[in-house]
This record gives C-alpha cells, sequence and structure tokens, in this order.
C-alpha cells in the first residue's frame, strides 16, 4: 500500500511540478502539510497518511540528491536493496527503504558479504534489472550503477544443502544444485537419439504433430537449455518456492536470448517465460521496485498476440480450441492490474481486475463434470485440461481428448519406427567396418538416408548442418521438449515443432555420474504437453482478492 500512495503523489507532485526536496519544502513543514491537506480528498486517502506518504517521498528525494553529491566527490554509491522477508531489520528501520554505501569496483560476492553482514542473510542472489549478477564480476561491470536498485533473493533449503556439502568457495558463481542442473541439460542437449532411448533418455525440440524443427546447433542446444531452466522453475513455482524459481527463470531467459529473434517471434515459449518471471515478482512483493516487470509483461503481450493472432485466430485455426491458453490470460490481466496500481492508476486496476474476474469465473470448473470425464479413464490433468480448452462442455471435451489421446499414440509408435530403423541403418554402416559414433553422424548428416551416409563415410567428407530455420513451419507454432516413450518431455508452450536431433552425437560413453545428473532434472520435465496450462488457479484467487482490498481501500 505504501508504494501505491506514493505513485499516487509522485504523479500528482510531477503534474503540479512540486519539488519536494527543495525550499521551502525542506526549511518549513507547514507546506507539507498544506500539500497533505490538498492531495488527501484527490487521492481518497487520510491527511495523516499522505502527509506521511509525502513526508517519505521527500527523505528518499532528498537522500538521492545527497547519494549523488556524494557519489560525484568520492565516487561511493548508494543502492537500494530490495531485501527478503528473513532479512534481520530493525522495527523502527522495517518501513524504511534499505540502502547500502559501497564503491562499484568491487565483485559481486564482496557485495554479497556485506549484505550477509548487515543484514544476517547466509545464502542469497542478486539480480539488477531482471539479470543475475555473477559474484566474481565486479558491479560496474555488470550496469550497478549510483541508485541501482538490486533485488535479494534467498536459496531454498535444497540448494543449501547442496552448497554445503563442501566448503563453499570464494567467488563461486553457481551453488553446486544449480551446477548439477545446467550439467544435465547440457549432457542432454548434447545426445541426438541414435543411442538406445532406453538406456540413453534424449531430449527432441518438436511440435505437437511430431514434425522435425530443422534449426542450427548452437541455437538448438540453447533451446533445450533454455526450455529445461525454464520447467526447473516452473516446478520450483507449483510448490510455492518463487525465490528459487526466479533464478532458474532468469537463466532460462538469458539461454532463450541467445535464439535468433525468430524463434522467439514465431513461438509463445518466451511470453510464458515473461509471465511466469513477473509472477514470481509479485509472489516476493517486488512488483512496484521492479521497472522490469513492466517491461516483460508487455514483452508478453505483444509476443501472444504474434503467435496467436488477433482475437486468437491463428491458435484457434491451429489447435482447433482456445480456451485452455485462457489461464495465460488471467495471469497477464492479473499481472497488468498489479503494475497499474501500483503505478498510481487505480481505474486501469480495477477494469483489469474486473476483466480478470470474468475469465477466473469462466476458467472454474464444474466438479461434477471433472468427475464425470475422470470416470471415462482419464487423469484428472486430462480433464482439467480437456474442460478448459473446451470451455466447460464435457462431451466436446471427451471428444477432445480421446482424439488427443489417438493423436499421441500414433506419434509414439512414428516415433518408435523411425528409431528402430535409425538403429538398424547405424548397424549396417557398422557392419561396413565404421565405427558407430562416425555411422551415426554420417546417418545424421545424410537426413536419414543411408546409401547417401555411406558416401559420405567414403568421401570422409564432413557435412554441415544447414544454417537455415524451417519458417513456414515455425509461424504457427511454439516449441517444446519430448523425450522417449517412457518420459515424454514438454516444454511452456501450446504450439509447437517436434523431433530435430543433435549434430553431433556424444563424444564419450555416459558416466555413471551423467546419467544421474541426467535423472534428476528429467524429474522436473512434466509428461503432459500441456502441463503449463494446468493450474489450480488457488494463487490468482488469492491474488485477485489482494488486489480488491487494495483497490476498495
Amino acid at each position: 500500500m505504501d508504494e501505491h500512495i506514493q505513485a499516487r503523489l509522485i504523479s500528482q507532485l510531477r503534474d503540479d511540478n512540486i519539488r519536494l526536496w527543495l525550499e521551502p519544502y525542506t526549511t518549513d513543514h507547514q507546506h507539507i502539510q498544506e500539500l497533505s491537506d490538498r492531495y488527501a480528498p484527490v487521492t481518497g486517502f487520510g491527511v495523516d497518511v499522505v502527509r506521511s506518504a509525502l513526508e517519505m517521498i521527500q527523505s528518499d528525494a532528498v537522500m538521492k540528491g545527497e547519494g549523488n553529491k556524494e557519489y560525484k566527490e568520492t565516487s561511493v554509491a548508494t543502492l537500494e536493496l530490495l531485501l527478503p522477508k528473513e532479512a534481520q531489520i530493525s522495527e523502527q528501520n522495517k518501513k524504511k527503504k534499505a540502502h547500502l554505501k559501497t564503491k562499484l569496483d568491487i565483485t559481486a560476492q564482496e557485495l554479497k558479504k556485506q549484505i550477509s553482514k548487515d543484514y544476517g542473510l547466509q545464502h542469497f542472489n542478486l539480480i539488477l534489472k531482471g539479470k543475475i549478477l555473477s559474484p566474481e564480476k565486479r558491479l560496474d561491470e555488470q550496469n550497478v550503477k549510483n541508485n541501482s536498485k538490486i533485488m535479494v533473493i534467498s536459496v531454498s533449503s535444497e540448494n543449501e544443502r547442496n552448497v554445503m556439502r563442501e566448503e563453499e568457495k570464494e567467488n563461486r558463481s553457481e551453488d553446486e544444485g544449480v551446477q548439477r542442473t545446467r550439467r544435465g541439460f547440457q549432457i542432454l542437449s548434447e545426445r541426438d537419439g541414435s543411442e538406445d532411448p532406453a538406456t540413453t533418455p534424449f531430449l527432441e525440440i518438436a511440435d505437437q504433430k511430431g514434425n522435425p524443427l530443422q534449426i542450427p546447433d548452437i541455437e538448438r542446444k540453447a533451446l533445450i537449455m533454455a526450455m529445461g531452466f525454464h520447467e526447473k522453475g516452473r516446478a520450483l513455482m507449483k510448490n510455492r518456492k518463487h525465490s528459487s524459481a526466479l533464478f532458474y527463470l532468469l537463466m532460462a531467459d538469458e539461454q532463450f536470448k541467445q535464439c535468433d529473434s525468430t524463434i522467439l517471434n514465431a513461438v509463445d515459449n518466451f511470453a510464458v517465460l515473461q509471465l511466469d518471471i513477473v509472477w514470481c515478482y509479485q509472489a516476493l512483493s517486488a512488483l512496484s521496485h521492479l521497472d522490469d516487470a513492466k517491461q516483460r509483461v508487455q514483452n508478453a503481450e505483444r509476443c501472444f498476440l504474434r503467435c496467436y493472432g488477433d482475437q486468437q485466430s491463428r491458435l484457434q485455426q491451429i489447435k482447433g480450441h482456445t480456451g485452455g491458453e485462457d489461464v495465460l490470460f488471467l495471469r497477464l490481466d492479473l499481472l497488468q492490474s498489479s503494475l497499474a496500481y501500483h503505478s498510481g492508476d487505480e481505474k486501469r486496476a480495477s477494469d483489469l481486475l474486473n476483466k480478470a474476474q470474468e475469465l477466473y469465473g469462466q476458467l472454474c470448473l464444474d466438479p461434477d463434470k471433472l468427475n464425470q470425464l475422470m470416470s471415462l479413464g482419464f487423469s484428472e490433468q486430462e480433464s482439467r485440461l480437456g474442460l478448459r480448452a473446451c470451455r466447460g462442455n464435457m462431451n466436446d471435451a471427451a471428444l477432445h481428448l480421446m482424439q488427443r489421446n489417438k493423436e499421441r499414440d500414433e506419434m509414439k509408435e512414428r516415433e518408435r519406427e523411425k528409431r528402430r530403423r535409425r538403429l538398424q541403418d547405424i548397424n549396417t554402416l557398422v557392419e561396413l567396418g565404421y565405427s558407430k559414433r562416425d555411422a551415426a553422424k554420417a546417418l545424421h548428416q545424410a537426413k536419414g538416408d543411408v546409401d547417401k551416409a555411406y558416401g559420405i563415410l567414403l568421401d570422409r567428407a564432413e557435412a554441415q548442418m544447414s544454417d537455415t530455420l524451417d519458417l513456414p513451419g515455425l509461424s504457427d507454432s511454439s516449441v517444446r521438449l519430448m523425450g522417449d516413450d517412457s518420459v515424454s518431455q514438454s516444454s511452456p508452450s501450446s504450439l509447437s515443432e517436434e523431433p530435430s536431433t543433435s549434430s553431433d552425437p556424444p563424444s564419450v560413453m555416459s558416466s555413471p555420474m551423467d546419467e544421474e545428473l541426467v535423472n534428476e532434472v528429467l524429474k522436473d520435465i512434466p509428461r503432459h504437453e500441456e502441463d503449463y496450462l494446468d493450474v489450480t488457479l488457488e494463487e490468482e484467487e488469492e491474488l485477485m482478492a489482494r488486489l480488491r482490498s487494495y483497490i476498495n481501500k
């Protein structure tokens, strides 16, 4: 509430060209009282509340001015910290913003030590404008400036235990848990599926029809890393571990940005990721402190429009229904409402909240219909997704789910047959005297044509992967991850592009440690390709109630 009141007053002060950090407001407090009497009826808040907020705005402005002067004279910068709830702050300072003075030529690790000392925090990460600060790099090298706002997020107890297995090394850039996750997805990104999937799990990028997506190898690997980190973050979000989730989501964001903009503009994965990041911001009460949140929500909205079309026409054409994606628009409306409220625009916040509540009512399902679908043999998740896809029509949902299961079974059979043929062709080339690795690589370069692969091996040519993207295929889909039949991988996306294999088969046999890491990360990959649309609406309901109480006040 404090940030909201201040946002309203700052907007009013700006319109009236009033500068609280200058005389006469800094020398005669009667002028502050006059402003309080003047703005109370305009804002709808009590005079005392308005006066307190004006004094806070004035204090922040004066402190910022003094900080700017100090920075010019001594190069000592003032940073504003957004601290987690467990930070040790005295009662008298709880309502004040946390500030820390420091030189900017120190490393982020040194800054973490100072924060740990001042606020009693042990394991945490620092985030600036949506990017994780690297502990070993200097602050000024990472665009930290005087008056920068830095978010402090705690590391989960699980990661903390991993970190504490050995003594924590100074300047360590990642905790052990993150390293294991990163390594697990790196291993998977190197696998091409030429080995037996029963013993060597791998990930492919696929559409929901099972059509291969041919993209350059570097981007393919970045996509697998990005989508893998996103799934890890989403798994943590489901358990409401938003602080830890945010760390993985921001790593996914960095990986996605290594991909060609053509991909990011054509699929909804990137938009869903932006929503998830901002959802974590609001869950951590960081929404009003981060300009980054507004930009991400705007990016998500634009991306949805490009991918789904006006009035979701393209989505309807591709999937035959649009109801399932309404949960994304519910979150979009709620986050936009929250941002509008914290920016002081109560009318827009109220309008968006009303829109969200109407959509929420449509997404709430009839328990009897849900139970009837489950009695037909569908899982609770399938039933929930089917009903939402068909906007509550149980008969349509049953037909939709049966057709979807039929298509999924057909796709799995096609994949099994494709892998059988591939392994047979590799064995044929091995019988001709070539190593399994060389045979697999040649076959991959020949796009499955065993005769061409044999010619490649004879000529000892190192054919290169095509660097072109199949844009017509991308224009109507978003990507998802697929694994073998026993572990079906999916990404947070609705439309998709299907299995493409890596250009480089594994150069060495997998070690037991590699398999352990792979199995760890595969646990976070959901089996259903639309898992990202399956939400309970509990968090959405809580946020709606909170926003309504704020606006009503």
